[in-house]
């Protein structure tokens, strides 16, 4: 029995702790995702508390992981597993049955279940969790109980700068299709033979008041007295379908841009501000500078927006900008870069730099050997991520060493 106890402990304690660390790298991704949910559940109204719910969402589980892992506060932390996996176990058996969003987020971008696949694991997690639960009482304190708490709210407190750190600047690990060093029309590219989307074709027909559905094979083409209404196409075998899908640029003047900026051999510098409304304007401005500075080196400067062109254009004269804006899909936008503005060097349509605006190039260091610039970049956030991953992992191995050796660890 104490075995089961042990690795029901550990195993529900690094499901939760993947969980709530790959939430808190990218905030802004579940931030998105509960806008989805609000959406289908008509509480849009609540869209205002979907970034700080998405924070407190991955401080919970990460330290609820850390804790089961550390056998800390095990009474307290087995009920807040219990309520969380009940909650989330009865929310994914609804969205399941009735399919509102194709995807829980509950693994971020890191794996994505289908909701059906989130359900079953949830009961697969749900088991152990009662185990624990029902046997918390069983577990005796590893720590006196100030450290206990010591221990928990250090875990708060540090999953939540880690969150606003990736708010401020990017997530520290990119998931999307769109990272750094991604060739986007590789990406686009549907592989010869690859399954194709299967439908089924239903035939609406009306007779006496009555609509009835049918098949393409069995409809009543001999009965006159059956008038069609309607044909639908129903999705019954998804296809392949590429990791970057969706990616188009609009031009000011309706051209399809999307081929001459991914076949461009030189350098671009694409701006992506999915909500012109919700941009930092001064970093709008600054932008502007980029956007001079590039055509001096021969590059070419656009920025992408999924604002309408109205709004767009009085946002323009607003600020005196000298750029102008095309326009791509607003999900799009926001996948690509978790900015707002965000920044994006290209070449060839190979991502070889990306940034929060914040963290981007200014107009007086750009040069014409763009990708060195972005390469030294790219090394001074690397050494940032080293020190966020092994301080989070310090943390893990402190509470790992607690439950080892029972001991006052001063």
């Amino acid at each position: 029995m104490k075995i089961i106890q042990t690795i029901s402990r550990i195993l529900t304690g690094l499901v939760f702790i993947f969980s709530g660390f790959v939430k808190a790298i990218d905030p802004f991704g579940s931030a998105i995702k509960f806008e989805e949910y609000f959406e289908a559940f008509h509480i849009g109204f609540l869209n205002f508390s979907t970034l700080p719910l998405a924070i407190i969402l991955s401080a919970l589980e990460l330290t609820i992981g850390i804790n089961l892992l550390s056998a800390v506060r095990m009474k307290l932390t087995s009920w807040f597993l219990i309520l969380f996996m009940s909650f989330f176990t009865l929310l994914t058996l609804i969205l399941a049955l009735t399919n509102p969003v194709t995807d829980c987020g509950c693994f971020g971008d890191a794996i994505v279940l289908t909701n059906w696949q989130t359900f079953l694991k949830n009961i697969v997690i749900l088991i152990p969790a009662i185990f624990v639960f029902i046997r918390s009482n069983d577990f005796s304190p590893v720590l006196p109980q100030v450290q206990e708490w010591i221990l928990t709210v250090f875990s708060l407190l540090a999953v939540t700068a880690l969150s606003l750190y990736c708010i401020v600047h990017l997530p520290l690990l990119d998931f999307r299709p769109y990272k750094v060093g991604t060739n986007i029309p590789e990406k686009m590219v549907i592989p010869e033979g690859a399954p194709m989307d299967e439908y089924e074709t239903i035939l609406i027909y009306e007779k006496d008041g009555v609509r009835e559905e049918f098949t393409a094979t069995d409809y009543p083409w001999q009965d006159t007295t059956w008038k069609w209404v309607e044909t639908r196409q129903n999705l019954i075998k998804k296809g392949y379908e590429p990791p970057i899908h969706d990616f188009s640029i609009t031009s000011p003047d309706g051209s399809d841009i999307t081929a001459d900026v991914l076949d461009d051999p030189g350098y671009t510098l694409m701006l992506v501000a999915p909500e012109l409304g919700k941009s930092n304007k001064r970093n709008m401005q600054e932008a502007d500078h980029l956007a001079e500075r590039s055509t001096e080196l021969g590059m070419r400067f656009i920025c992408l927006t999924a604002t309408p062109d109205i709004q767009a254009r009085s946002f323009r004269d607003e600020l005196n900008l000298t750029y102008g804006f095309h326009t791509t899909d607003e999900t799009t936008l926001k996948t690509i870069v978790r900015g707002n503005p965000g920044l994006l060097l290209l070449q060839h349509g190979t991502i070889i730099g990306k940034w929060n605006f914040r963290d981007a190039p200014r107009a007086d260091a750009l040069k014409t050997d763009m990708t060195s610039l972005a390469l030294t970049m790219q090394q001074h956030e690397r050494d940032t991520l080293r020190v966020l991953v092994a301080s989070l992992f310090f943390l893990i191995a402190y509470g790992s060493l607690v439950l080892i050796f029972k001991k006052k660890i001063c």
